[in-house]
């Protein structure tokens, strides 16, 4: 049994125990382990924890701090996150903290020992005393846009920081930066951008602008903001100075202290700016940039996402248990499949293959629902699955790249494995094949190894001139004798690269290209026949930016690097990233594997734009597709040349048209949200998230048989709506939407007591939004009374509730940190 139920199952008993009165009263013993959230992040003897960093530097590491007048002893303490099943990290003997000092407690690397999992972005920090008692907590929900450090340092609150401070006093400075200056032929005259580095807006009302005269002074009038990673520009008109060609731009706090400054002896030919905005040093731009990020020759400049502004919900809740991390999409497989596709998945603490389809109402599900168990080739370990992708080469086979074997977490080993299956419907899969590329990467850390996959086909490759790094030349396939009819790219999030490789038959690898990216991690890799191109996804640590990449010379190079969807969430940890290879409705659907399971859901969708569906562009062999999807496997031919492939027809205005039945990708269904008779189709499960919901009103009880009034909002006055309730969907009616923004519906009689949602949708099916509503009983509710009023056989199922309640907490839980 897993320590984790095994723990469980010892709590349900305890309460069992406690309930029925003879528990003894034998003093408990402490247990590494064990856990208290009443302990807080600082303990009677003056140690605090001080610093978190869980995602951005090479390692996570907590640092703490002895604010008391003595050395502390650290020698036997125990370090754990939020799960207990991980082997908590014992500190070495001679360990110690000087007064006033800072010890870091760091993760494990090749140089330096520490503890083997990671810390994820809703998880807790731990440390107990030799006795086991538990003396530090802290927890937090997300990851830090930088670190969590306390501000003031050693005594303040744990906030945001402004940077990194590894082992010395927290930076606890303004978030403030001059980020592009121009002195010399401005419109309407000079200017000073300036732009936040933090992750809260600041109020500049108060702070100082100074050029090198102290005497020319410009105090920022109370109102004027700068939001996290914006920008702000102070004009001469404003400030009434100007700038001269030998001079300075200073930026003080209301408190007088320097916020920033740059200096310069001469007039840029056209700005001088910060690259990267806020946090890289001064250079000349290639153009004045007034209000917005700066540009320089040879740099891509992030530039806002083309596609829809959303990223939707597309699993049910608790689908999957949090660790999603990589995943690929592939054309239907045949010609009677879904339109939509099907997509391949992996999640990596527990090493599970999830093979998914489109539930024809804008959601989609595992075929196999408990997931493939994947092992090593002899049937044993636990591979730390973190990108999956598919080949026409291969037919019925699927590629899978990781970390290291989670058995043995503390030990790098960066592989691709080989598992044969065509839908994922075994129980377990052994690897058939394993390429360790661990020589290639001496040093690399257990959990910095191979976050992504993708294949690209030797022929799109030599048609696009691509150049081998090793042979110095032109890419030629013959050189690598039985390594498949193409390349594997692997995206490596130690090195923040991707590297292109031959993979032979005997196991040996070569390394034919490498790549360098934008980002500090590479979170996937997917190669995109549709665009000529190859996408670089960096997750949180990178606010969810992705990158294009197109061959030019012989190499890939950065086209063009997108900001994730204007309304997406920027901290949720999407690891994984694909695209359809159908064009409907002038959009392909993007989807993206969150690996914290965020409130429940780990699979979301969005779109990017497309000009029209066209026959073969979702997987023809050759092109990165599916296998067996309409042509002769390993012919590596150009996209359409394999004969007849499974995409939807198109459309005489571009697009394809669904089968019935089918979704397009977007989670549209045909007919503009109604079903095939005629009647409102219901909005899926999935389709209510917590970005929809709370836009209504509602009452917050209601009887059987009770009208009531929902606020929908006067943007709606005049439009028809529907009214459902869930959980099984029900109609409670359509309704135009009154001039005061409200519809009114009847709750029916025989709705069942207990809560339930209230959702109302466009006439499109489109969610505008759902909120809770609890309906009672016509009967009135017996009081409880205390467990003296229970009877035993009451108390039995009372304690049995709990540990029912106990299991689906546990089961709600986020992804393991070990997981990352």
């Amino acid at each position: 049994m897993h320590p984790r139920a095994l723990r469980l199952g010892a709590s349900v008993a305890a309460a069992l125990v406690v309930a029925a009165g003879v528990l003894t009263t034998s003093p408990a013993s402490a247990a590494v382990g064990d856990d208290d959230p009443s302990v807080g992040a600082a303990s009677p003897n003056g140690l605090v924890v001080n610093e978190v960093e869980s995602n951005g530097d090479d390692t996570d590491w907590v640092e703490l701090r002895n604010t008391s007048s003595a050395a502390i002893d650290l020698s036997g303490y125990a370090f754990l996150d939020d799960d207990s099943s991980h082997e908590a990290y014992v500190l070495p003997a001679g360990s110690t903290i000087a007064a006033g000092g800072y010890f870091v407690i760091d993760q494990v690397s090749a140089t330096a020992p520490g503890f083997d999992f990671g810390l994820g972005g809703a998880d807790t920090a731990r440390v107990y005393d030799p006795a086991g008692d538990l003396v530090l907590r802290y927890s937090w929900t997300a990851h830090a846009a930088v670190t969590y450090g306390r501000c003031p340092d050693g005594t303040g609150a744990l906030v945001d920081t402004t940077a990194s401070t590894k082992g010395a006093a927290n930076d606890c400075s303004s978030p403030v930066r001059i980020n592009e200056v121009e002195s010399d032929g401005g419109t309407p005259g000079d200017w000073v951008e300036l732009t936040n580095v933090g992750t809260t807006t600041v109020d500049l009302g108060g702070y100082v602008f100074r050029d090198s005269d102290d005497t020319h002074a410009y105090t920022i009038p109370n109102g004027t903001t700068v939001a996290p990673g914006g920008f702000t520009v102070l004009d001469e008109q404003d400030f009434g100075f100007g700038l001269g060609k030998a001079d300075s731009a200073r930026v003080f706090d209301p408190r007088g202290d320097v916020v920033d400054s740059y200096t310069w002896t001469a007039h840029a030919a056209t700005t001088y700016g910060r690259n990267p905005d806020g946090t890289g040093a001064f250079a000349e731009t290639s153009a004045p940039t007034k209000g917005t990020a700066n540009r320089f020759a040879g740099v891509v400049t992030a530039e806002a996402w083309p596609g829809g502004p959303d990223e939707r919900v597309l699993d049910d809740e608790d689908t999957f248990t949090g660790d999603l991390s990589g995943i690929d999409w592939t054309a239907s497989g045949s010609t009677s499949g879904s339109a939509a596709g099907r997509l391949w998945a992996v999640q990596n603490g527990d090493g599970l293959l999830y093979h998914l389809v489109s539930d024809g109402e804008g959601g989609w599900a595992p075929s196999n629902a408990a997931g493939t168990e994947l092992h090593y080739a002899d049937g044993s370990g636990t591979p730390d699955a973190e990108g999956i992708t598919v080949t026409s080469d291969d037919p019925g086979a699927v590629y899978v790249s990781t970390e290291r074997n989670n058995d043995v977490s503390s030990t790098s080993r960066p592989a691709v494995l080989r598992f044969a299956t065509a839908d994922g419907s075994q129980s377990t899969l052994d690897a058939t094949d394993e390429w360790n590329l661990a020589a290639d990467f001496p040093g690399l850390g257990a959990n910095a190894g191979l976050e992504g996959v993708t294949w690209v086909p030797d022929s799109w490759l030599t048609a696009h001139g691509f150049a081998d790094e090793h042979t110095g030349a032109a890419y030629t396939p013959a050189t690598y004798t039985g390594h498949g009819d193409g390349l594997f790219f692997v995206g490596v999030e130690g090195t923040a690269s991707v590297y292109a490789y031959a993979l032979m038959s005997d196991g040996a690898f070569q390394r034919v290209a490498t790549i360098a990216t934008p980002f500090s991690v590479v979170a996937d890799v997917q190669f995109d026949p549709t665009l000529d191109a190859l996408w670089v996804v960096c997750d949180d640590a990178c606010s969810g930016r992705t990158a294009l990449y197109e061959v030019a010379d012989g190499a890939f190079a950065a086209t063009t690097v997108y900001e994730a969807p204007s309304n997406a969430d920027r901290t949720l940890a999407n690891e994984g990233f694909a695209i359809s290879g159908v064009c409907t409705g002038g959009s392909r659907a993007t989807f993206y594997a969150d690996d914290n399971d965020t409130d429940g859901f780990s699979l979301r969708t969005g779109t990017y734009p497309c000009d029209g569906g066209t026959p073969g562009d979702g997987g023809t062999p050759g092109d990165g597709g599916t296998p067996g999807d309409g042509g002769t496997p390993g012919d590596g031919g150009t996209p359409g040349d394999g004969g007849t492939t499974p995409t939807p027809t198109p459309t005489p205005g571009g697009g394809s048209t669904p089968a019935p039945g089918d979704t397009a990708p977007g989670g549209s269904t045909p007919g503009a949200g109604a079903s095939p008779s005629g009647a409102p189709a219901a909005p899926s499960e999935s389709s209510l998230t917590e970005a929809n919901r709370g836009t209504l009103t509602a009452p917050a009880t209601a009887r059987p048989g009770e009208t009531i009034t929902i606020g929908v909002g006067t943007r709606y006055a005049g439009q028809q709506v529907h009214v459902w309730m869930f959980s099984t969907p029900t109609l409670l009616g359509t309704a135009t939407v009154a001039a005061d923004g409200t519809v009114t519906a009847t709750i029916p009689a025989d709705a069942p007591a207990g809560e339930h949602r209230i959702v109302v949708t466009a006439e499109d099916g489109t969610v505008l939004g759902w909120t809770t509503i609890t309906i009672d009983p016509v009967t009135g509710a017996l009081a409880f009374t205390g467990a003296e009023g229970l009877g035993v056989g009451a108390v039995a199922a009372f304690l049995l509730l709990a540990a029912g309640a106990g299991v689906l907490v546990l089961r709600r839980r986020r992804g393991t940190p070990a997981s990352e």
